[in-house]
């Protein structure tokens, strides 16, 4: 923290203002704000600057404006790494499908003279991505993050298994919010659209109707289709086209048991047996 502080006390002073300039400004932006948290005072500059104290966010965001800097890259001087949110959040298991707000990257990907990808050609990215260091999800994609958005299915949302496990991170097309009525040959050129409605998040295929939305999920789910009232009562973000998953499930559902209709076992060793008759009364 002694770092950033130090940081802060020579953007100052190369923009010549002093203490109480600075004290002025920030009163000026707590008063636009409508709130005293934005203000800086002097002692508390005096603190912040001399790394005895880590300012409030509402100060930052002061600061950032009376220094001209960026407040994401004054949030890095104190530990901050706002640009490895995302990853931290994925870490994260959580139950429930949900979107992503990933951000685009702010600086273009790193080029790599010595390897070549072609795109045509099944490729392991572990040793490129590795020379890369650490590189936003966003340079993978290679999508115009105007249009798109992320996913990521809940680890008890079984509702597509198996064309999209529990766990899978989705790419979302926000261009494609029309829902297709038809042009698909399987079910998996069929559409999947990601849906928002007032419990949550969830993905499946849709059929819309006069002022209906029926979202279908895959037949192996054993979940029934949902109706929802249409736009009132749920709101289509885009279509999935795009998908990175575990090909391996953390845990599966509990399997349906095998059913054997009544009358069909047959005798033991006897496999061309007829079924047994019930007996007589």
């Amino acid at each position: 923290m002694d770092r950033a502080g130090e940081k802060l006390r020579r953007t100052r002073e190369r923009l010549k203002l002093t203490y109480r300039d600075v004290a002025k400004a920030s009163q000026e932006i707590a008063k636009r704000r409508g709130s005293q948290e934005f203000a800086v005072t002097l002692s508390r500059l005096a603190d912040i600057e001399n790394g005895n104290r880590a300012p409030s966010v509402f100060r930052i965001y002061s600061l950032c404006a009376i220094y001209r800097l960026d407040l994401l890259e004054v949030l890095g001087w104190y530990g901050v790494p706002s640009d490895e949110i995302t990853a931290e959040g994925l870490r994260i298991e959580l139950e429930q499908t949900h979107a992503i707000p990933f951000t685009p990257a702010r600086q273009p990907p790193p080029l790599i003279d010595d390897v070549e990808i072609d795109a045509n050609k099944t490729t392991f990215l572990s040793q490129i991505i590795r020379q890369w260091g650490k590189v936003p999800l966003s340079y993978l994609s290679g999508a115009d993050h105007r249009e798109y958005r992320y996913g990521l299915v809940g680890l008890e949302d079984w509702s597509m298994h198996p064309v999209l496990r529990p766990g899978s991170l989705v790419l979302i097309d926000q261009g494609r919010r029309r829902i297709a009525r038809g042009g698909w040959t399987s079910e998996l050129d069929r559409p999947i659209y990601f849906l928002e409605h007032r419990g949550g998040f969830l993905c499946g295929w849709c059929v819309v109707g006069e002022g209906s939305l029926l979202v279908q999920p895959h037949p192996s789910s054993e979940k029934l289709p949902s109706f929802f009232r249409y736009p009132d009562e749920i709101d289509v973000i885009g279509q999935v086209v795009g998908v990175a998953m575990f090909l391996e499930p953390k845990k599966r559902p509990h399997a349906r048991p095998a059913t054997i209709p009544e009358g069909s076992l047959s005798r033991p060793g006897k496999a061309d047996a007829p079924p047994l008759a019930p007996p007589a009364e």
